[in-house]
């Protein structure tokens, strides 16, 4: 996956991975990773687990009750006693009176559990009920024998020793009662048996966490429920029972609590219900129950706030989901990070459940805290189906977050080629842009790049030939524009601006882009022209100023210079003007375009020499700079239109070649320099280092002046030996091959710019049109007193103002076309044939090889003398290409037909 890894400087400022989602909006040059995201993902919705099934574990109720006195005896020794050796036990039971100091013991053994004295007297309880008999140790210990027997569900040990006074109210060390223990062992008849004996119902243990009922509840006993109730047991404590009876879908303990009176709602705010436990469970039973007994569907849960209907479907659960949405659960309600159920939905891939939120009215484009939507949730994923639902219910494909990632960037970031796919063919707008300036387009360069190819298709698929032969009248070319031009975007050519900017300026060349970029000059053209006649007008008052003021500075030429200051004082403030409106709206862009130093450069000159005219004798020299300068703006002006541009284009990347050349090779010029400034000081152009430097640039072009220096009868050659070697040196290394070298790779530079001029040319067009459409739409213009003649500007560059000039229509044949250059035409014509062409081969209609001979007539028609040439090539390779598919079906025909034979 390395090739498709985007630069690093590309990826800056993509933001690190938070919360539920793979995209944020914070810059790291180490979250690239975070936003990918292929797990899936999903939301913590409970800021608690979901409780255990039972109150207590077993082994947690036996090691209590090991370690009361006499615990593990009698652990072991109570569940032996069953029959005649039971009877016996009883028997011997008694007579015995009991010990009345056990409880005084117990105490002290739960006020210091954690001591050393309690560990004694433990070991020591149980080294002397070792020696004991049955009976003996329920006299000794009988309140552990009942908590002990209660637990184990042996009814008459406990008749027997409640029988003898054995408080019901005794207790283990974390406050369990003998009700507790029996209620969580389903003994009905020993609960019962201690409610006779005034065991309290609404007991707490010492955590207070579960009374009797809870643990009837968590046990599924309803005749349990229903004893504890008679007798009185709180059904409408803090935590209801009806958590334990959900939790282990005790549906008939579940009811019987709520026919009691139990409320389906907590009175606390924020809190867990019963309701939000059973849809967390998917306990659809429950769920029903709790609604037809009022539970409140609206209530939130917890930090996160998250009600029911979250839970269901963060789940998945359609079912649980359809059962909330029937009772008045509400749709739009979000949890503490902003997300909807339908958010939830999404992140849990669950199709049903969102088919359901749909058909409730549930919105498809609510967004989160981060600006996220559920179809951000889903472009990760690996369902299309999902993606499909949401955009079907009315999702936006181009909606961005609060860091500017549309789906388009997210699908293109996790690297899923056929969503990408299908969002753009929905519309999705790849000239979107995040936080950070990076494009959609930028992503799918190069993260997926297969899916350049559906672009390409897009754009082929704009242009169509009606069913008419070319010859006819009525034949017509259908080009719609609207794939170029992105959805809400003020700037028609953005997209043509976003293809060069990620090195897919090629696509250019497509003679769809082609058409809109000629379209589009025809629009705005006219304001170029109203700026070269600025710049004319500039030019030409500067230079008249210039020389009235520093060549001719004579006393008749002072007023001409007074008449010519103002008209340049004008036009200077007026440039001025623009210049800051283009650095308000972008610096950046400002500061990266050289041109725009050259504009700057020509105002501060043009500044300079308005103040105090001749004032300083430097001022000429600002002067001469500042009128090369102002012609060499002209220049770049001029460039901008399409015919000139290329050729100033190549003026300006030769220039920039012959410096990087000069730089080079610069301490080979230096070197001759100085050894022309010792050999010859005595003459003039080599009097001084700088002045010898420069004569020997000069003497590059072939000035060599070899008699004036060699045979000069005034000054004599000083060392004459010396001086002809080195002179002969540099007409070898300097003026034949190092001058003749630049000269060539220059030469050689621009027929490899010719090679692609119409390339350099449209990538040029096109940059020009967007800067210039920016500039038209900035938001900083509508602050200015002429808006409504900005408004109007703004509209008449536009090409898809109203949807009926979304197709252009062109006649081929109609000498009155004049909307599209002739080259055009047939470049869309060509596209729109061998399209058809195609889809014909495609269903088995492929013209033999002769028909395509018979268009060659047809397509001559549109041709001249400076593309005859190339359009038999075309013809050419259209008659290979016939020629080659009818051998390829051919052969798939014969393999076919073999197949066939060997089934038969």
């Amino acid at each position: 996956m390395d090739e498709n890894v985007m630069d690093k400087r590309e990826y800056e400022n993509i933001s690190p991975s938070r919360k539920a989602y793979p995209w944020t909006c914070s810059s790291s040059k180490n979250s690239l990773e975070s936003i990918i995201s292929h797990d899936t993902i999903r939301d913590a919705s409970q800021d608690e687990p979901v409780m255990q099934k039972q109150p207590w574990s077993k082994e947690e109720i036996e090691v209590a009750l090991s370690n009361l006195p006499g615990g593990n005896i009698a652990l072991s020794l109570i569940p032996t006693l069953h029959g005649n050796a039971l009877q016996k036990v009883l028997e011997e039971f008694q007579p015995v009176t009991l010990n009345k100091n056990e409880h005084r013991k117990n105490n002290i053994s739960l006020a210091t559990s954690a001591d050393e004295i309690e560990q004694e007297t433990v070991l020591a309880d149980e080294n002397k009920a070792a020696d004991m008999t049955p009976g003996q140790l329920l006299a000794e210990w009988p309140n552990t024998c009942l908590l002990i027997a209660s637990w184990l569900g042996h009814e008459e040990i406990v008749r027997a020793l409640l029988e003898k006074g054995v408080s019901v109210s005794t207790r283990d060390n974390d406050g369990r009662t003998p009700l507790h223990l029996a209620a969580c062992t389903t003994s009905t008849k020993i609960v019962e048996e201690l409610l006779k004996h005034n065991a309290d119902p609404r007991q707490w243990d010492f955590e207070k966490k579960c009374t009797p009922l809870h643990c009837a509840a968590a046990a599924g006993c309803v005749a349990t429920v229903k004893c504890l109730i008679n007798a009185g047991a709180n059904v409408h404590t803090r935590r209801s029972p009806l958590y334990y009876a959900v939790l282990n879908n005790a549906m008939d303990c579940l009811e019987t609590l709520l026919q009691a009176g139990a409320c389906p709602d907590n009175p606390q705010v924020y809190t867990k219900t019963p309701l939000h436990v059973a849809v967390t469970l998917g306990n659809v039973h429950c769920i029903k129950l709790l609604l037809d007994h009022g539970a409140n569907v609206t209530i939130q849960m917890g930090t996160m706030k998250s009600t029911p209907l979250h839970l269901a479907a963060e789940k998945g659960n359609a079912e649980s989901t359809k059962l909330l949405l029937d009772a008045g659960a509400k749709t739009e309600t979000k949890n503490s990070n902003g997300q909807t159920a339908m958010h939830l939905a999404t992140l849990a891939q669950s199709i049903e459940t969102i088919k359901e939120l749909i058909r409730f009215g549930a919105k498809v484009d609510e967004e989160d805290n981060e600006g996220h939507t559920p179809l951000h949730a889903a472009v990760p994923r690996k369902s299309s189906e999902l993606i499909k639902i949401l955009i079907q219910a009315g999702a936006s494909v181009n909606k961005a977050d609060k860091c500017g990632y549309t789906p388009l960037h997210i699908a293109a970031l996790n690297e899923r080629s056929h969503t990408v796919g299908m969002l753009l063919s929905k519309g999705g707008d790849v000239t979107a842009r995040t936080k950070d300036g990076v494009t959609a387009l930028s992503f799918i360069v190069h993260r997926t790049p297969k899916v350049l190819s559906q672009l390409e298709t897009r754009l082929d698929q704009a242009v169509s030939l009606n069913d008419h032969e070319l010859g006819d009248m009525d034949c017509k070319l259908r080009v719609d524009i609207r794939p170029l031009v992105p959805l809400n975007c003020c700037n028609e050519t953005e997209l043509m601006l976003c293809l060069v900017e990620v090195g897919q300026g090629h696509m250019l060349k497509h003679p769809l882009c082609q058409s809109f970029l000629h379209l589009k000059w025809k629009r705005i053209r006219k304001f170029f022209v109203l700026s070269l006649l600025f710049h004319l007008i500039f030019v030409a008052f500067f230079t008249g100023f210039v020389c009235a003021t520093y060549v001719y500075e004579k006393a008749d030429n002072r007023q001409l210079s007074r008449v010519l200051f103002w008209p340049v004082l004008i036009i200077t403030c007026l440039s001025a003007i623009k210049e800051i409106f283009q650095i308000t709206y972008g610096i950046c862009y400002y500061i990266k375009r050289w041109e725009n130093w050259l504009q700057l450069s020509v105002i501060v000159a043009s500044i300079i020499i308005l103040i105090s005219p001749c004032s300083c004798p430097w001022q000429h020299d600002v002067a001469a700079v500042g009128i090369l300068l102002a012609w060499i703006e002209l220049m770049i002006v001029i460039g901008y239109f399409p015919m000139f541009g290329l050729y100033i284009q190549m003026f300006t990347h030769v220039f920039i070649n012959f410096l990087k050349f000069l730089s080079a090779y610069f301490c080979l010029i230096i070197g001759f320099s100085l050894s022309f400034n010792v050999l010859h000081s005595n003459y003039d152009s080599f009097a001084g280092p700088l002045i010898s430097l420069l004569k020997t640039v000069i003497m590059m072009s072939g000035e060599l002046e070899f008699e004036d220096i060699f045979f000069d009868d005034k000054k004599r050659l000083e060392y004459p030996g010396t001086a002809h070697v080195m002179l002969l040196c540099f007409v070898i290394l300097v003026t034949v091959i190092l001058t003749n070298l630049m000269v060539g790779l220059a030469v050689s530079d621009i027929q490899e710019l010719r090679k692609c001029a119409g390339l350099k040319r449209l990538v040029r067009h096109a940059e020009v049109i967007a800067h210039f459409e920016n500039m038209l739409f900035s938001k900083l213009i509508d602050y200015t007193p002429a808006c409504k003649i900005i408004q109007a500007c703004r509209k008449n560059t536009r090409l898809l103002h109203s949807p009926q000039h979304c197709f252009l229509h062109i006649r081929p044949n109609d000498p009155r076309e004049k909307r599209l250059p002739r080259e055009l035409i047939q470049l869309l014509y060509r596209l729109a044939s061998e399209k058809k062409m195609r889809r014909g081969i495609f269903r088995g209609n492929a013209p033999p090889p002769q028909s395509v001979a018979t268009n060659d007539t047809r397509l001559r028609m549109y041709s001249n003398d400076s593309n005859q040439q190339q359009l038999d090539k075309l013809v050419a390779e259209l008659k290979e290409c016939s020629h080659d598919i009818s051998i390829r079906l051919d052969s798939l025909t014969n393999k076919i037909e073999n197949i066939a034979r060997e089934q038969i």
